[in-house]
């Protein structure tokens, strides 16, 4: 590998023109530390740090470029689910020796370059050094802080929604391990879901005055609805005949463990108002993106409870079903 020094150099010199002349950046990489001047007067900062660990969370064979792209998307989507504006990241990086002679840094960075683009988000900083492959990313967002969504501002009566197609990067996940074969236009589509997240970051900023809650969808459907119904103090009633379907070509016990005990989705989960169906479905049409109502936040029932019901509204027993993940667990 080239030298620590002349390989971030190098890396530098592809990142996103952008970053050079973004907005509020005072100094950027080079130096000791990056400086930011502080957001607009009614605004903060949202800051969120994600790692990507190989054999936790990717493996060896993965294609660099795709997780290049991952590594920024995933933090991107915590910016998205408390509705903040992405501005400035970090990224620090551990490295294989043998990572710059095979051209897999450089597929890396190609990627992740192309996440900063689209989400015109400017890379500010960073470290590297040599050893098992990991990453970890600092993202900076931006937003008013009485519009920011929190996981504990769910209400009663409240509507429970979920953004795309949950269940899928699981899906894709199953089929990469082997466990099941897919057909290919299928395999194709839970591929892209689990390797090309896109972070849902204007569905983020639109639901800001029309959500009460929400999150991103990383550890599965239940667990993470797990987290908003205990942070509320609610308990959470879903429909089984509200989520998306089972796709032709897979078995249902298995779409079932994908769609509530899979990760992986990066899909927005939020609570709203009923009143503002008609604006969630505008914004579903807006946006071109599928927003499914599945659900209903409750003040009766033990706080963190979630009962999932059959289309004859009679309790489905979950007890088999992994809940999500945990990477202690």
């Amino acid at each position: 590998m080239a030298g620590e020094f002349a390989l971030i150099e190098r890396l530098l010199k592809q990142a996103p023109a952008q970053a050079k002349t973004a907005p509020g950046l005072l100094l950027g990489p080079g130096d000791d530390c990056a400086l930011i001047a502080p957001p607009a007067a009614d605004e903060v900062f949202a800051i969120t740090t994600d790692m990507l660990v190989e054999g936790t969370h990717f493996l060896s064979t993965d294609d660099p470029a795709d997780l290049g792209w991952k590594t920024l998307a995933v933090n991107l989507s915590d910016l998205a689910a408390m509705g903040a504006r992405p501005r400035y990241v970090t990224l620090a990086v551990s490295l294989l020796a043998t990572d710059d002679s095979t051209g897999w840094v450089d597929q890396f960075f190609s990627g992740f370059t192309d996440c900063a683009k689209q989400y015109d988000v400017s890379l500010i900083g960073g470290d590297t050094t040599c050893g098992p492959r990991s990453f970890s990313v600092t993202a900076f967002g931006t937003v008013k802080p009485q519009k920011a969504l929190r996981r504990s501002g769910a209400c009663a009566q409240d509507d429970i929604w979920i953004s795309g197609t949950p269940g899928m990067a699981a899906l894709g996940l199953t089929h990469k391990l082997s466990t099941i074969v897919l057909p290919a236009a299928l395999e194709a589509t839970a591929s892209a879901a689990l390797h090309h997240p896109l972070p849902r970051v204007a569905l983020g900023l639109a639901l800001a005055g029309l959500a009460h809650s929400c999150l991103d969808v990383s550890d599965g459907l239940l667990q993470d609805l797990g987290h908003i119904t205990q942070a509320s103090g609610l308990s959470a009633t879903l429909e089984l005949a509200a989520l998306p379907p089972t796709p032709p070509g897979v078995d249902k016990a298995v779409w079932q463990q994908c769609l509530l005990g899979g990760g992986d989705d990066y899909e927005l989960l939020f609570t709203a108002s009923p009143n503002n169906r008609a604006g969630i479905e505008a914004l579903a049409t807006q946006l071109a993106l599928p927003l499914h109502r599945i659900g209903q936040m409750h003040a009766d029932g033990k706080a963190g409870t979630i009962t999932l019901l059959d289309p004859h509204q009679k309790p489905v027993d979950l007890s088999q079903l992994r809940q999500g993940f945990d990477h202690f667990a």
